[in-house]
């Protein structure tokens, strides 16, 4: 898949602010239908959603849409109005707040029918699950396996704080000052097990935004964090986070070179018939070759290479 480093929210009822992000540096531009729109902007939003997918240039953009909770009177029409008009535009619908496998065979199912009717992207539109709750965490496995659409699994912070009744330490419930509440990371283990889940089936795991847009050490501390625990990105709700996003989930120059020294020394070894592997003095396993292609596909697919 194309790389996500920076994923930028945009409000879907905010005709110009699609515009900007559209040539921003974010990887990834997600049109957002749920949290950042009001109510009686629901409608409007995915209209000028839908108008901004058809009307503007998205062709070097990974683009997605998040519709409504499915617990929504929003979101069955915001999936059909969007996939019907749209889909062959985007690349996946976010579906917030997957709480079971059930969420996703029902949008796997509307879009299966809405692209036999109409004209389905190259790749099919794909669905990005956003585990925000307790619940969804615990069937975080059957979820990534409920269809062949799921890419990726994104951590949301806020609700799923609210699910096990945390402690609330910053006005947006998005990441700031956790530091002053718990030594270390807070959400070490969730983050980690939703990242256990998403691999273990070949998908990738999207961290969730940094509140203060302000505080960009904050942010690049949140972002080290992800990567560590092996996020492929992070969202954005502002684009002044982005250049530190895909900073902090771009490879390094020393990375990309120790990477090739481990490569070229396990084809040397192999080549002569040998099972060991050293570079610099040290001794290499085949996990960290494992681990050095990875990061070398990685930068292949970033042009650093």
């Amino acid at each position: 898949m194309k790389p996500r480093r920076s994923n930028l929210s945009v409000p879907g009822h905010l005709q110009k602010m699609h515009v900007k992000a559209q040539d921003s540096q974010a990887d990834v531009i997600m049109l957002d239908l749920e949290d950042s729109v009001p109510l009686d902007a629901k409608e409007a939003a995915r209209a000028q959603v839908i108008e901004s997918l058809l009307g503007l240039d998205w062709s070097r953009k990974t683009v997605t849409v998040r519709i409504n909770a499915l617990d929504t009177p929003f979101a069955y029409r915001d999936l059909l109005e969007v996939g019907e008009k749209a889909g062959h535009l985007i690349d996946a619908i976010v579906l917030p707040k997957v709480n079971n496998p059930g969420d996703v065979f029902f949008a796997d199912r509307l879009l299966n029918g809405i692209e036999m009717a109409g004209r389905p992207s190259e790749t099919g539109v794909g669905i990005e699950a956003s585990i925000e709750t307790a619940e969804g965490l615990l069937r975080a496995s059957d979820i990534v396996q409920a269809s062949e659409r799921v890419r990726t699994l994104v951590f949301g912070i806020a609700d799923y704080s609210a699910s096990i009744g945390a402690r609330l330490v910053s006005i947006s419930g998005h990441g700031e000052k956790e530091e002053e509440l718990y030594p270390g990371h807070r959400w070490h283990f969730t983050l980690s097990n939703m990242v256990m889940h998403a691999k273990a089936f070949g998908r990738m795991a999207i961290d969730a935004p940094y509140g203060n847009f302000k505080d960009l050490d904050g942010l690049r501390r949140s972002a080290v964090m992800a990567s560590a625990l092996g996020c492929d990105g992070k969202w954005a709700i502002h684009p002044a986070q982005i250049d530190i996003i895909n900073e902090v989930f771009t490879p390094s120059q020393a990375e990309i070179d120790l990477a090739a020294k481990v490569i070229e020394a396990n084809a040397q070894a192999r080549a002569a018939g040998k099972g060991a592997v050293a570079v610099e003095g040290r001794m290499v396993d085949q996990a960290t070759v494992r681990l050095a292609s990875q990061l070398w596909e990685q930068a292949r697919h970033l042009q650093l290479i």
